[in-house]
């Protein structure tokens, strides 16, 4: 094996999760090729509604992991210029059996807010809730324009990236992988790292190593509208919105499904109405794209991260939320595949539960 500064790592993927883990390991001095069947942030990076969002509604076994997602983003502002977040925090609240409204119980680091401190925050609230919960240090960012910024920052460090590039395979000599074929060719690689999303399952399939990763569809709205109309980033019963640097009103929403009347195009038209009925001042709403995000799921729920057990040489990194952990994964999968330094954080994410007798 060779030492951290020639490593040669292939990193499969070059959505937000798959460019913080280059930027990282190219950081470390890794020789990095990032594959990417596509373009760059094609796939569900560029239809993600990209709130960094640290609270969790149930018990959280990443807890620790989740709890450290702003302050390694704060860490990236400073070193990659191109990197823009929007730290407006966010305002929840959730509808109560009885049709009342209360604050949401999954935001921990929130402080609860009355009326008067919600109009505050948002004026134009038509129907603002008896109190909500405000979370200052949460944000968004553009996911497309920061997987970008990572991507620039890992090839200021040497990393080579091969888009419009599929993987046909891997060379696995005595179940340890040493290449990756490619549309291009054969790739060397001491290491091979998945960051492909739902792709994963595929890749995995390859190694005959498979792993229960779901797609998980959501809806992702932009529309153009007037700026000003929402400060802070808005989770209610109604409507899930922030609004972008550029003006533009950005919504999500969950799938329902295939039927006509759930297209992403109806459900933008529907939202729209919503978001008229909830704000005041909104002249023009207009769609711009609504799309389908699918978003990689795994089968408990929790993140996989780590190197898959039967064949060595390949660390997995599948997880939702990928925005809001993109950062700490990059930082923290880097140090354990550069300088052999296991975290305890990444402990509940290891890939082997899955195959323990």
């Amino acid at each position: 094996m060779k030492n951290a500064q020639g490593k040669r790592v292939v990193v499969i993927g070059a959505g937000i999760v798959g460019a913080s883990l280059a930027y990282h390991l190219a950081g470390k001095g890794a020789n990095v090729t990032v594959i990417e069947a596509e373009g760059i942030a094609s796939g569900v990076t560029g239809s993600s509604f990209a709130w960094i969002n640290t609270s969790h509604g149930e018990p959280d076994p990443i807890a620790q992991l989740r709890g450290a997602a702003i302050e390694e983003y704060r860490r990236l502002e400073t070193q990659l210029p191109g990197l823009e977040i929007r730290w407006t925090g966010a305002l929840s609240y959730s509808a109560m059996p009885n049709g009342a409204l209360q604050a949401s119980a999954s935001q921990v680091s929130a402080n609860l807010v009355s009326r008067s401190q919600i109009l505050d925050l948002e004026p134009n609230l038509k129907n603002p809730p008896q109190s909500a919960l405000y979370a200052a240090e949460e944000g968004a960012l553009d996911a497309v324009a920061a997987t970008h910024a990572l991507i620039a920052g890992a090839k200021a460090f040497g990393a080579k990236i091969l888009t419009q590039t599929r993987v046909l395979g891997f060379i696995t000599p005595r179940a340890k992988v040493t290449g990756v074929e490619t549309t291009q060719g054969i790739i060397d690689a001491d290491v091979v790292v998945l960051a492909a999303g739902t792709g994963i399952t595929k890749l995995t399939n390859m190694l005959e190593v498979p792993l229960p990763i779901e797609a998980s569809p959501a809806i992702f709205i932009r529309y153009k509208a007037q700026p000003d109309l929402v400060h802070t980033l808005i989770s209610s019963p109604e409507m899930e919105v922030r609004q972008s640097l550029d003006g533009a009103l950005l919504a999500a929403e969950d799938y329902l499904d295939n039927a006509m009347e759930n297209q992403p195009a109806a459900i933008a038209l529907r939202t729209a109405k919503t978001i008229r009925n909830e704000l005041h001042g909104v002249v023009s709403i207009e769609p711009q794209w609504a799309c389908v995000g699918l978003r990689p799921m795994p089968a408990d729920g929790i993140p996989i991260i780590g190197y898959l057990p039967k064949v060595s040489g390949v660390y997995v990194c599948a997880m939702h939320p990928g925005v809001t952990l993109a950062a700490i994964v990059g930082r923290l999968a880097s140090e354990e595949i550069i300088d052999d330094k296991a975290s305890s954080t990444l402990g509940p994410c290891r890939p082997d539960r899955f195959f323990q007798a």
